[in-house]
């Protein structure tokens, strides 16, 4: 038969109890990061849907470029906090297709084309 010691008795320092801390600040800041990602895609795509067929066409391009950089944004940090599947994100935000077309594309400044 094994005998543990009291944890009363052990000692106050160790190193799992240490990662344990740090590990769950980590995970506090993932969630509270992907928490403000969030709130980044709502604003986005309220801005996009608030846009009226009369915009602009450079306007409707910069918002939708702003929507696909917020959304491309959350969804890396989703996959940082182990999250792969994005299907229910993009039907949970309603993320248009025209988004989602826009994801992940390098755009060039005007001054370097």
């Amino acid at each position: 038969m094994t005998v543990r010691p009291p944890k009363a008795l052990s000692p106050s320092f160790s190193t799992a109890g240490a990662f344990n801390v740090l590990e769950y600040e980590l995970m506090s800041e993932r969630a509270d990061a992907l928490g403000r990602h969030g709130l980044k895609v709502e604003k986005a795509l309220a801005a996009l849907a608030a846009l009226k067929g009369d915009a602009s066409r450079d306007l409707r391009e910069r918002v939708l470029d702003e929507a696909a950089d917020a959304v491309w944004a959350f969804l890396i940090q989703r996959e940082i906090c182990g999250l792969r599947d994005s299907r229910d994100v993009v039907r949970r935000y309603g993320i248009p297709k025209e988004v989602m077309a826009r994801l992940g594309i390098v755009r060039r400044k005007p001054s370097e084309a």
